[in-house]
């Protein structure tokens, strides 16, 4: 499974408000993260499982795209 992009993750949360990728903030919220989630689960056919201290590790849109991918490379492990 290829990892998620920075321009992935910005695209995803545009959709969230309807705004331009251009105008997603730096910072993540809770509730942001929580419907990144199910769109990248949605979009990728899979379920992720987050830890609560991954979860919470997830403050800016760097973090999501780094933990996101080490999430989807671990579920596509055998």
């Amino acid at each position: 499974m290829t990892p998620l992009t920075r321009e992935e993750v910005l695209t995803l949360l545009a959709r969230f408000g309807n705004r331009s990728p251009e105008l997603v903030d730096e910072h993540i919220g809770s509730l942001e993260l929580t419907w990144l989630l199910a769109e990248v689960e949605q979009e990728r056919e899979v379920v992720l499982e987050l830890s609560e201290q991954r979860f919470a590790s997830v403050r800016t849109v760097d973090d999501a795209v780094r933990v996101l991918s080490d999430v989807l490379q671990e579920a596509a492990a055998p």
